[in-house]
């Protein structure tokens, strides 16, 4: 699949119950290079989708060497990233998301640095100012 914004190669990945009120469906599609995320094309109108619709394990090492690649960080710090075009509305939803990938081990921030490093990755928003925001938010 290729993202709607920029064309570039997607992942799709289903997601965790516990992350469905944050998402725009139960099965999302990534963008591997400006990180946006929308409903895949299989999931219906209304957000509901089946877990069958993508791998178990999502390849989240075709975004950045610098992207978490355990689902349980990943899957989360994705959902942040595809909610952060609107810091604004989503700030509750995106502190709770970082906050999950913290408690799974990963430093948000520092992920964010380095995937601002990365080459390959031209977000479709500004991703350094973004994080500049949410340390302020996180700290």
């Amino acid at each position: 699949m290729t993202c709607s914004e920029c064309g570039a190669p997607t992942i799709l990945c289903s997601v965790p119950a516990e992350y469905r009120t944050d998402a725009p469906a139960a099965v999302i599609s990534f963008c591997t290079r400006c990180l946006s995320l929308e409903p895949a094309p299989q999931a219906d109108r209304d957000g509901a989708g089946t877990d069958e619709e993508a791998p178990a394990t999502p390849d989240f090492e075709r975004v950045s060497d610098a992207f978490p690649t355990r689902p349980e960080r990943a899957v989360p710090f994705a959902l942040a990233l595809g909610l952060c075009p609107s810091l604004a509305t989503n700030r509750t939803a995106i502190e709770l998301l970082l906050r999950e990938v913290e408690s799974a081990g990963g430093d948000p921030l520092l992920l964010l640095e380095r995937l601002s490093d990365d080459p390959s990755v031209e977000p479709a928003f500004d991703l350094e100012r973004r994080r500049h925001q949410l340390e302020q938010l996180l700290y």
